[in-house]
């Protein structure tokens, strides 16, 4: 899951979110040997017309968004499997949030318009822009004093090396290392942020962070051996040692979980609670698991999708 970043919001909001200031690099002309699939067999054959449409549910949907008759979602289509462009054309959303919002859609009554965006300019966009932020965001304490979230999906850290580990690169020695790291994600900080500062404290090299804005990118540069090692959450390894075929593998055991969330505007708590409710009838009706198994991450269903969920101390 990630975190994000924006400075350009303005009001009580704008200060929980510039809190979370971030920056980085991205060079967009990268040709990506570890780019997903255009198609996916089973994962991309979710059609949300074999979900049924819930009345009281519909009844619940604001004004502006009925008289619409379409959701929008934004969403940061570089981190599969859960959001990426792909399909005959390769600009197709696809990925197992993107089928997660569909159904949503169609629980609902609504078409839905998966918006391709930044990462860092989603969460401050909502209301604005867009109904929800569906783009891999972990929950964590200051999200919340920004924004509202329903948990869908936990998820952890992992990390991955090129295949072999011919840099022999060790988790237990990280100081001065090469690492690939997504911007803005709780990967990028607190992890390697407070991991270079204890090198820096012993006496040691800081990490050499690599901070891009798509994380092909970084699974680009690990491939072609110029990082020691990426980190990103756990479900976008899995998929990243999938579609290199075998060019990069894992290291080390996932750490670090949590539950990620579909993001809502603060203000909108009624919202918030129709997305918690609607996710909480896909879950009983097995669309949800369906969903996730079709891109092998049902390992990190919920029993029950809560909005604002209590987060450990």
């Amino acid at each position: 899951m990630r975190f994000f970043n924006n400075l350009a919001l303005q009001g009580s909001v704008a200060l929980a979110l510039s809190a979370l200031a971030l920056t980085g690099c991205t060079n967009a002309s990268e040709t990506s040997a570890a780019q997903p699939a255009s198609s996916g067999g089973a994962a991309a054959s979710f059609d949300p017309s074999t979900v049924q449409k819930d009345e009281a549910l519909a009844s619940q949907v604001p004004a502006a968004i009925k008289a619409r008759g379409t959701l929008v979602i934004g969403s940061d289509t570089t981190y599969a499997p859960a959001e990426f462009l792909g399909g005959s054309d390769n600009h197709t959303p696809m990925g197992y949030d993107v089928d997660l919002a569909k159904a949503i859609g169609a629980k609902l009554g609504l078409k839905v318009d998966v918006e391709t965006a930044e990462f860092a300019g989603i969460l401050p966009a909502l209301g604005p822009k867009y109904d929800l932020g569906v783009s891999s965001f972990m929950i964590t304490k200051k999200r919340l004093a920004a924004v509202n979230f329903v948990s869908y999906f936990d998820s952890g850290t992992l990390w991955a090396v090129q295949k072999g580990n011919p840099k022999k690169f060790s988790l237990d020695d990280v100081c001065g290392r090469t690492i690939g790291v997504e911007t803005g994600t709780i990967q990028e900080d607190p992890d390697l942020k407070d991991r270079s500062d204890k090198c820096v404290k012993a006496g040691k090299s800081a990490i050499n962070v690599i901070s891009l804005k798509s994380q092909t990118d970084i699974n680009t540069r690990l491939v072609n051996g110029t990082l020691d090692a990426m980190v990103s959450d756990s479900p976008t390894i899995g998929y990243a040692v999938q579609q290199t075929s075998g060019a990069v593998e894992k290291l080390g055991d996932t750490y670090n979980s949590g539950p990620g969330g579909i993001a809502i505007a603060k203000d909108d708590t009624a919202l918030a609670n129709l997305i918690g409710q609607t996710l909480n009838k896909l879950i009983d009706d097995g669309t949800y698991k369906k969903v996730l198994s079709s891109w092998n991450v049902a390992d990190g269903a919920v029993a029950k999708a809560e909005v604002n969920p209590s987060l450990p101390s």
